[in-house]
């Protein structure tokens, strides 16, 4: 069981008493395991599957059904934990009738605890009809990847203009009733001032240290992968650790030496 689990009412008293909230991907039931067993307060089930276990260039192709099935592998591994689904492009913004439909399906279908979903004030309406539905809802500020092809790519957020909306976004979405809100590449300044104005907690990610927690790819962190993105730290090599076993596996069975006697069955 994860330590200090984080229930939906200890949100904001975990921001009160200014006690960090730390999240983290995950993609299936092993990783889930051990990130519940590391003690990682909340599993997001991101649609970075797309890109860091899919091999898609991006968020946009990734679908509901490769979303549930990642959240049922991610709950069965980690029962205790609290699991945030990522609502994937087109789920939520054809119609409200539909993103209905489509949250609910994420909750009943594979026991997450909460949805999130991109964007500012023109999703607060949505919002409200979700957590008035009985819907959970994390939100996500600044960069927004699944509005990648629409904005010309990857952008820090906040720059000029853009902040004072920022704010104004993040005010509006507390409002309609989100539970927290990721901020996603902004100005650490705008990061903060909008940190200091909600009661709900921001989790940042290349966001700055003033937010009230942080998310991180797991990939990333694990060093999976031959690109790290500024916002992240490789906190291992797992990825050359994998190599060189799979290496090591190659060479003993091209040069006999395994399976072994004691990987043998003889009676």
């Amino acid at each position: 069981m994860a330590q200090n689990k984080v229930t939906l009412s200890a949100f904001a008293k975990r921001k009160r008493a200014n006690e960090k909230i730390i999240m983290l991907t995950s993609y299936d039931a092993p990783t889930a395991a051990i990130a519940a067993a590391a003690g990682i307060d909340v599993l997001l089930v991101g649609d970075s599957v797309g890109m860091a276990q899919l091999g898609y260039a991006n968020t946009i192709p990734v679908t509901m059904e490769d979303m549930l099935h990642h959240t049922k592998a991610v709950r069965r591994g980690a029962p205790d934990s609290f699991v945030v689904f990522d609502m994937p492009f087109m789920s939520y913004q054809a119609s409200d009738e539909e993103a209905l439909r489509n949250a609910g399906r994420a909750l009943k279908e594979t026991g997450a605890d909460a949805v999130k979903l991109e964007g500012g004030a023109e999703v607060a309406p949505l919002i409200n009809k979700l957590v008035r539905a009985g819907i959970p809802v994390m939100a996500h500020l600044g960069l927004l990847p699944q509005h990648v092809q629409a904005v010309g790519g990857y952008k820090i957020t906040g720059r000029g203009d853009d902040a004072a909306r920022l704010i104004q976004d993040a005010l509006k979405i507390q409002d309609a009733g989100a539970f927290a809100v990721v901020l996603e590449c902004m100005i650490d300044s705008v990061a903060a001032e909008i940190t200091s104005k909600l009661d709900i907690p921001t989790i940042g990610i290349g966001s700055g240290t003033a937010c009230d927690g942080q998310v991180q790819v797991v990939t990333d962190i694990l060093g999976i992968g031959s690109f790290t993105p500024k916002h992240a730290k490789r906190f291992a090599r797992i990825g050359e650790l994998m190599q060189q076993a799979m290496k090591s596996y190659a060479d003993e069975v091209r040069n006999g030496t395994f399976p072994g006697a004691e990987n043998t069955f003889t009676k």
